[in-house]
């Protein structure tokens, strides 16, 4: 089992950036596919991006794609989701995942291990 803990989340400016942070105890990072949803009040969890777990490749929505970065340092058991140029409809609690399975999810059942989640507002 892993403990996933988010942090780096704030009030930006439209146009700004943040960095956001998922860092692991319990297991390995690495034994895991990692992704980052967000979710606002009233909405359904939403997919953001995902890397997977030996390989590293990334996957996004469209929504955040050429903006967003997903990435992972193993050494530090910790995965990143770096924002930029955020508008103002990115304002949501982003949360982190650990997926077991290899297989290419965007479905936030289907994944095994949540954060608490941090706040990311963007004003325009």
């Amino acid at each position: 089992q892993v403990q996933l803990v988010e942090s780096g989340g704030g009030l930006v400016q439209a146009g700004g950036s943040l960095r956001l942070s998922c860092t692991a105890s319990g297991r390995a990072v690495s034994s895991y596919a990692m992704g980052w949803f967000r979710q606002v009040p009233g909405k359904e969890r939403e997919f953001v991006a995902r890397i997977s777990m030996i390989a590293g490749r990334t996957y996004y929505a469209d929504s955040v794609k050429g903006r967003f970065t997903i990435s992972r340092d193993n050494a530090k058991n910790t995965v990143y989701l770096r924002m930029s140029s955020l508008k103002p409809e990115d304002t949501a609690v982003y949360y982190c995942a650990a997926d077991i399975s290899a297989r290419v999810t965007t479905t936030p059942i289907t994944y095994d291990y949540w954060g608490q989640g941090t706040q990311v507002t963007v004003s325009s």
